[in-house]
């Protein structure tokens, strides 16, 4: 759902721009006083995760490929603030290494991936998890949210597109909201699976001490599992086009992209090697490592403010 440059115009740009930015603002303010030094950490494994896993379409139907967003899962493990910086950093990393979404449309993906699906997947979650009590009862929850989560951000989407005058709006949402309705389901089940892991591996990560405790798990061993999915799994990934990429050929304005800015491994494949697979790999690699660090750079930025301040 990365939108490319030429999608939106200058004033859905600015705009979306402007409440990415809000947003990110407000989640950093608040990780000041809600983040523990360690679990700094966790946001760079998260960070990792998200993009190998992002990197990894599943087909979905009629030739249309999707892929994990991510935001609800992450929301629920390390609560919403902690959630946009994650997000955010994978983004910024998928625009400018790899043209994953366009420099000009940049503030529209990280609202609409960012923050508006994150926010949508964790009061989903935190809603049915009332009514639906115990571990069964959140992961059940966290796989509605996780589809809630996309449908939200393919609303977001189609309105910029109609903003923009891209497409209008009557064909826009139903083509847009259509399509990842299939991918949510996808986004809603690999999101319940990871988190019912998790909670059955190290429960002190989610529920009600998951703010206290610091991260028990081997980091580094996280770290390694995602490089694992970057390296062995990404290369085999389904090479269908996503639900945009799909809506845009389907509704005849797929020619309307652009690409304001060069990227060193556009289209996530290393330079100089031979090999697809390898290259692919490699730059699923190099990414996954870069974003680790970028979070864990960050959080630690706002960590240690906090304590200056």
């Amino acid at each position: 759902m990365h939108i490319p440059d030429g999608f939106v115009d200058v004033k859905t740009a600015v705009t979306a721009a402007a409440l990415a930015a809000g947003g990110l603002g407000l989640a950093l303010n608040q990780a000041k006083g809600e983040l523990p030094p360690r679990r700094v950490p966790l946001l760079g494994l998260g960070a990792a995760f998200v993009f190998a896993a992002q990197m990894v379409n599943f087909p979905v139907a009629g030739g249309t490929s999707g892929h994990l967003i991510g935001g609800a899962l992450i929301s629920a493990l390390l609560g919403l603030p902690a959630a946009v910086v994650v997000m955010t950093t994978v983004l910024i990393a998928q625009c400018f290494l790899f043209a994953d979404g366009g420099v000009t449309a940049l503030g529209a993906n990280v609202f609409n991936m960012a923050i508006f699906a994150p926010f949508v997947g964790l009061a989903v979650f935190r809603g049915v998890s009332r009514l639906l009590p115990g571990l069964r009862g959140q992961v059940a929850a966290l796989a509605f949210g996780g589809w809630c989560s996309t449908v939200a951000a393919a609303l977001a989407c189609a309105g910029q597109l109609a903003w923009s005058g891209t497409v209008s709006w009557s064909v826009a949402l139903p083509a847009l909201t259509g399509i990842h309705m299939l991918i949510g389901l996808g986004e809603g089940a690999i999101s319940a699976l990871v988190f019912a892991a998790v909670a059955r591996t190290r429960p002190e990560l989610v529920g009600a001490g998951a703010e206290e405790e610091g991260p028990r798990i081997p980091v580094r061993y996280g770290l390694l599992a995602a490089l694992g999915v970057a390296l062995f799994a990404a290369p085999f990934a389904c090479p269908w086009p996503d639900g945009l990429e799909a809506v845009a050929a389907e509704l005849g304005f797929e020619h309307a992209a652009r690409v304001a800015a060069p990227a060193p491994m556009p289209d996530y494949v290393f330079p100089w090697i031979g090999s697809v697979e390898v290259a692919t790999a490699v730059a699923g690699a190099v990414g996954a490592i870069v974003v680790f660090a970028l979070a864990v750079l960050l959080s630690r930025l706002v960590v240690r403010n906090a304590k200056s301040g």
